[in-house]
């Protein structure tokens, strides 16, 4: 606890890299009022910093389905993804219908933004 009665912050940290997960450590472990959570300990805050380039297990997109999917989220029509990508129009349609359901999206918008919150792309 700290010295105004007040609860600590119990942080915890979900960092794929190592090397950055000791330094965040340590710089937090002196921040007052802030306590970093131990193995299986409930805490009031989570840091996740995932490597971009591994997608979520449950989600299992082609290269090309990222492409499109990141064409997508820029806003761009299926004629602008095809001549970006130099594909038929035919062929973004079954991209984003594939993507749409992967993600188990209504449309672009909504699978643009399953992708980013479960991490797939950033926005």
């Amino acid at each position: 606890m700290s010295t105004d009665k007040t609860p600590d912050i119990v942080l915890a940290l979900e960092i794929d890299d190592p090397a950055l997960a000791d330094r965040l450590a340590s710089l937090l472990g002196h921040v007052a009022g802030l306590r970093l959570a131990g193995p299986g300990e409930q805490a009031s805050a989570t840091i996740v910093a995932r490597d971009p380039r591994v997608m979520p297990e449950d989600i299992a997109l082609t290269q090309r389905e990222l492409d499109v999917l990141a064409l997508m989220a820029e806003g761009a029509s299926n004629k602008m993804i095809a001549r970006r990508l130099g594909i038929s129009v035919h062929t973004v349609k079954f991209h984003v219908g594939s993507l749409l359901d992967k993600l188990d999206a209504t449309g672009r918008t909504d699978a643009v933004a399953h992708a980013a919150r479960r991490g797939v792309i950033e926005l």
